[in-house]
């Protein structure tokens, strides 16, 4: 029995060791797909203008190929960069970006989506509105606002022509008056979220002056 099994020993070890290295090789040379979120990335924004268009930051990406090339292929080494260099106003589609996927020869994209990238430039302008004081509240009975100053009264707005057009004014957050009893001086920031525009850098908060005073006769009458 032992005789039988020690028999040509060698010729059995190499054997078995064929049959591990075929079964490796076999395995490795299926083919698997697998799914990956890829980064995009907008480069070279032409100087005086911005992209106002929804422009997905990561791109649903399928690949397929020999099982071990793929599960060695890193995430970390996909990418997509879209060069905006020498755009001028308005909409770009940029097609087949499949391409600039740089991949082992062996694989192969299955899947891009989207298929179609559109970006929107436009030109950066600015527009300077007024500031209007938001209170929060109610002033105790028999006192009102006399007056309102606010330092500066106009902020500067940045972005988008199309969204500006739309910019008449700009909210500070809300002051609560509902325990004042007399006039206040403070800084308040303001109030003012834009999707293609924002304020400038310099001036996110204002002065607010309110001056508080008795309600007059006048005004008793008209309530």
């Amino acid at each position: 029995m032992l005789s039988a099994l020690t028999e040509n020993l060698m010729l059995k070890i190499l054997a078995f060791v064929f049959a591990v290295i075929l079964w490796f090789f076999v395995m490795g040379e299926q083919k698997l797909e697998k799914g990956y979120a890829v980064p995009l990335e907008l480069r070279n924004v032409p100087e005086g203008l911005m992209v106002t268009s929804e422009v997905p930051s990561l791109v649903d990406v399928r690949i397929s190929g020999p099982r071990t090339v793929l599960l060695n292929l890193s995430p970390t080494d996909l990418n997509i960069n879209v060069d905006l260099k020498g755009l001028s106003p308005g909409v770009t589609s940029f097609r087949r970006l499949d391409e600039r996927v740089r991949l082992p020869r062996s694989l192969k994209i299955t899947r891009f989506s989207p298929a179609v990238i559109d970006v929107r430039l436009e030109k950066i302008q600015q527009k300077k509105v007024p500031v209007r004081t938001v209170f929060s509240g109610v002033l105790p009975e028999g006192l009102a606002v006399e007056k309102i100053t606010v330092e500066p009264e106009q902020v500067l707005v940045r972005g988008a022509g199309s969204e500006l057009k739309n910019v008449s004014e700009v909210e500070t957050e809300p002051i609560e008056v509902s325990e004042v009893r007399e006039s206040f001086r403070l800084e308040t920031p303001l109030n003012y979220v834009g999707k293609f525009s924002s304020l400038d850098e310099d001036r996110k908060v204002v002065e607010v002056d309110v001056t508080i005073g008795p309600v007059s006769p006048a005004d008793k009458k008209g309530e």
